[in-house]
């Protein structure tokens, strides 16, 4: 295979494999994550053609945000099962799949079905577990500092192509920008057929900075068994721990004030106050890149420092940006501030939350109990991303879904200092 010899290339110039898995799995979560970024840029086209409401965009959403983090755990116990590359391959499939039907819908319900349930399911057989099972799997050393880039690819992927699709939207049409990511969709599945591998030991190789000399164990290599069984039963035994609730209840909080509120509404928002969708499609872009930087920066200090501080001071000051939003007047140079800021924490909490899961429950179940952790993600993404959609029909604002937003991170930074710092793994 391609990879056998690229891995003992790689190896004569002392280059671990696992650089390329990153490489592959950050290309597979970029696209991907451009295409779960998409809708925020379709709204107001949608709503164009077809009469459709904010609410009745925003449910549609909300299915997919609920079904991307449902999946999360059941994606984990595929991999566990069947590996890396076949479930990360089908999941690419069934997004282009949902993406190029949905070309042709003409009602609500075909919106629903496609967006919501195929794309859903699609982008959730992958999602940020994905990089969690790759970073867990693959390294040892270096492990924050791997989530972090592979998490500011999913972040990036959803803010930096906003600009284009709106671009591409403007001139030429919903349709043709929906095109435009099935064909980097395509390119992804390509590089993940030619280059990804399960394990280390496919390639010959122990996980980077694993200086052991022992065989690696079986359990390490087979996964039997029910994928239902192994997804629960990791749900079981971690909903005993009080550590694994704060850890849900604070990424529920952290999908609610990002994805599901700023990645959704901010380009409808910016239109309330006059703002041209490009222009509020580039604000998100610059998010985009100040969260590559921020969340690279967070995988490395996730390292070194305390998980649970860093936790506190990125939701505190999560918290503090959303509450000054609606005073920034929407001003250019306000904006700028906001989207400079905002950016560098926007996915900065998932670094330290997946360390403190593996401390936990252990390198070989962190992906599945992270699985569940990011549900709780998914399930606050679909509730900011439908309440919204609400209040901006009921009340014709977003900012009380900012304020609620901001209230809720200042919470869940509170709540991240009650994780015991002596955290070890649970006996699987």
């Amino acid at each position: 295979m391609i990879s056998d010899a690229l891995a003992a290339a790689l190896a004569r110039r002392n280059i671990h494999y696992g650089w390329v898995m990153v490489g592959v799995t950050f290309l597979t979560a970029l696209v991907n994550a451009g295409a779960v970024g998409a809708p925020g840029v379709f709204i107001v086209p949608l709503q164009q053609e077809f009469g459709w409401s904010t609410a009745d965009i925003s449910s549609a959403l909300s299915i997919r945000f609920v079904l991307f983090g449902l999946m999360a755990p059941f994606a984990a116990a595929l991999m566990n099962r069947f590996g890396l590359r076949q479930v990360t391959l089908t999941a690419l499939v069934v997004v282009a799949i949902g993406l190029i039907a949905s070309l042709a819908m003409t009602s609500l319900w075909q919106l629903m079905l496609l967006w919501g349930v195929v794309v859903g399911v699609g982008t959730g057989l992958t999602a940020l577990v994905l990089g969690a099972t790759v970073a867990t799997r693959w390294f040892v050393a270096r492990r924050g500092l791997v989530i972090g880039m592979m998490t500011a690819s999913v972040a990036t992927g959803q803010l930096v192509f906003l600009p284009i699709l709106a671009s591409l939207t403007e001139r030429y049409g919903w349709r043709i920008a929906m095109a435009y990511v099935c064909a980097l969709i395509g390119v992804a599945a390509v590089a993940v057929l030619i280059a990804m591998r399960n394990r280390p030991s496919d390639v010959g190789l122990r996980p980077y900075g694993d200086t052991s000399t022992e065989p690696v164990p079986l359990s390490a290599q087979a996964v039997p068994g029910s994928i239902a069984a192994a997804a629960l039963g990791a749900l079981r035994d971690a909903a005993k721990t009080r550590v694994f609730w704060v850890l849900f209840g604070t990424f529920f909080i952290c999908g609610a004030s990002t994805n599901g509120l700023v990645q959704v509404h901010l380009i409808p928002l910016c239109a309330d106050f006059n703002i041209p969708q490009v222009q509020a499609a580039g604000l998100l872009a610059a998010m985009g890149v100040f969260d590559f930087i921020g969340t690279i920066l967070s995988g490395w200090l996730a390292d070194r420092y305390d998980n649970r501080w860093l936790l506190f001071w990125y939701y505190g000051l999560r918290g503090l940006s959303l509450l000054a939003l609606p005073f920034t007047d929407f001003s250019f140079y306000g904006l700028s501030l906001f989207a400079v800021f905002y950016g560098l924490d926007w996915v900065a909490t998932v670094p330290p939350t997946v360390r403190l899961t593996a401390q936990k429950f252990g390198p070989e179940r962190a992906n599945l109990v992270f699985g569940w952790i990011f549900a709780g993600h998914q399930l606050g993404a679909a509730t900011a991303a439908f309440g919204a959609g609400l209040s901006r029909d009921l009340l014709a604002s977003y900012l009380p879904a900012f304020f609620i937003a901001g209230a809720l991170c200042v919470i869940a930074a509170a709540a991240a200092l009650t994780i015991s710092k002596a955290a070890k793994p649970a006996a699987a």
